[in-house]
């Protein structure tokens, strides 16, 4: 399953899409340390996998939040941190 955690406003749209399915097999979880402004915590879903989501007071800050990632040569930190590859983004 593909969660979205984001917003859309009138300056656009701003979302981490999140392959749950994928995230569920990774044991390194290395996004949650990569992620300078530790956006990422992890949770158990339905079927009691372990699985990475977006703290819920973030969630509507990841045009700022982010706004070094995106912009910077560090692109997506995050996303280079998944060995699972289920990190996505929606900017």
């Amino acid at each position: 399953m593909i969660a979205n955690y984001g917003y859309e406003d009138g300056s656009g749209h701003y979302y981490i899409k999140i392959d749950t399915s994928k995230c569920a097999e990774c044991s390194d979880k290395g996004c949650i340390s990569a992620c300078p402004e530790k956006l990422f915590i992890t949770e158990l879903d339905d079927f009691d996998d372990e699985v990475v989501l977006i703290r819920e007071d973030a969630r509507n800050t990841l045009q700022t939040s982010c706004a070094h990632c995106k912009a910077g040569a560090s692109k997506e930190l995050c996303a280079a941190a998944c060995t699972a590859g289920a990190i996505g983004f929606s900017w």
